[in-house]
């Protein structure tokens, strides 16, 4: 039976080079200097450091206008609030999200069963796996879920037939 796979992943090397180059923008740019304002990639994500929120702010917004550019979809970023982080210094972290939540799951398949299509789905972990009988309802499926806006973004790999 044909099947395929609906998961929410981010390939990291894009991310990567986004902070590289907003990291490159944040030292040239005149509104950083003094500032003392850095990106850094560590295990649970990227950190800012900087002086105050309102250049928190605009980090971040270089952050992502540069992951955008690198076709990293805006959904997969969980920024967190500004904290301060000792001295004249402020942090705040921004988690990339892989996979997709058992919440938004039931999501992704609620809204299949109310769009009457013909098919089946299972939720497997942080995926969703979609089979049908036809590859035209699947088809059909992808159309959809792909005009939906969910929280999360979403891919589709794994088709068989």
């Amino acid at each position: 039976m044909p099947s395929f796979d609906i998961v929410s992943k981010v390939d990291l090397m894009e991310p990567d080079n986004a902070l590289h180059t907003a990291q490159k923008e944040i030292g040239q740019r005149y509104d950083f200097r003094g500032t003392n304002t850095t990106l850094e990639r560590g295990p649970e994500g990227i950190t800012i450091r900087t002086s105050d929120e309102t250049r928190a702010a605009a980090t971040i917004t270089v952050l992502r206008e540069r992951m955008s550019k690198r076709g990293v979809s805006q959904r997969c970023l969980d920024v967190g609030d500004v904290e301060p982080a000792g001295g004249q210094t402020m942090r705040q972290l921004i988690k990339i999200k892989q996979g997709i939540e058992s919440v938004v799951a039931k999501q992704i398949t609620g809204f299949i069963r109310d769009g009457k299509f013909k098919v089946t789905t299972q939720i497997q972990g942080e995926e969703v796996r979609v089979t049908a009988k036809s590859r035209d309802e699947l088809q059909a499926v992808i159309a959809a879920v792909r005009v939906k806006e969910f929280p999360v973004s979403v891919q589709f790999v794994n088709f068989r037939d």
